[in-house]
């Protein structure tokens, strides 16, 4: 059975660590030509108390297609990619889980959820719920199903309180959302706000990959400042000399199926 660092160490030649600094966005971590947020967080409610990417998902290169193969592949090749996108989040916990909550005004999460599908169709068999459920240990227990796509009609990579609905009320409940990615952040913002009006105290999203183009203004060059290989000890939230290495010893991924 390999381990949750052997399935997720091959990401590390390909994901790049978002960092806060200037011309980088406050809220998504979006490249920006200087401004404290990018245009979609400046246009969009922001319910969240806090986000974290992973990675930035540069459009056409190796993150981003599989984030886009998971959820359409079958067979062997989605057993594949869920495993290491579970190592890859269950990786990235272990470490940074707590700041997270700690840049969201939270002492823990208690509960965990994925956010859901924007299509209808596609929620109830979406593999994310599996893969937080199912397969990432730190996760495992806590999952809750707290929210489903609504069947209101809402344009695609729109902020609307009513694209999602709570399945579970979170009363009171701090909330660890989970998403494969972020373009303008509507999916995750709008899950927020359908668990904070149903009583959620405190929503934070971790993000595997935060959507950017290579090719839109100084991208290119910016991606090839940031550290490489992808440094699994530092986050967008801790700092290299604050970082303490941990988990010396790898947990095992339990691959539960392939979806």
């Amino acid at each position: 059975m390999p381990s949750v660092q052997e399935l997720s160490a091959p990401y590390g030649n390909f994901m790049f660590a978002p960092r806060h600094g200037p011309g980088v966005c406050r809220t998504c971590f979006n490249l920006t030509d200087g401004y404290d947020r990018c245009y979609a967080c400046s246009e969009t409610n922001r319910a969240l108390d806090a986000m974290l990417p992973i990675s930035y998902s540069v459009a056409n290169e190796q993150l981003h297609h599989v984030l886009a193969t998971y959820k359409r592949s079958h067979g062997l090749t989605a057993h594949r990619f869920q495993s290491e996108l579970a190592a890859v989040i269950w990786r990235h916990l272990s470490h940074h889980e707590a700041c997270l909550a700690r840049a969201a005004g939270a002492a823990h999460f208690d509960a965990v959820t994925a956010v859901p599908s924007s299509l209808l169709f596609r929620d109830d068999v979406h593999p994310l719920h599996h893969i937080v459920a199912e397969l990432v240990g730190p996760t495992r227990s806590r999952y809750a199903r707290l929210l489903r796509r609504t069947g209101t009609p809402i344009a695609p990579h729109s902020f609307s309180p009513d694209k999602y609905e709570p399945a579970t009320a979170p009363t009171g409940r701090s909330v660890l959302l989970i998403d494969d990615t972020w373009t303008t952040g509507a999916n995750a913002q709008s899950a927020a706000a359908a668990l904070k009006s149903a009583g959620a105290s405190t929503v934070a999203a971790l993000v595997v990959g935060r959507h950017i183009s290579r090719d839109h203004g100084q991208n290119d060059r910016r991606l090839r400042e940031l550290p490489t290989p992808f440094e699994w000890d530092v986050c967008a939230f801790c700092r290299p000399e604050n970082s303490v290495k941990r988990h010396a010893s790898s947990p095992r991924l339990a691959l539960r199926g392939g979806g």
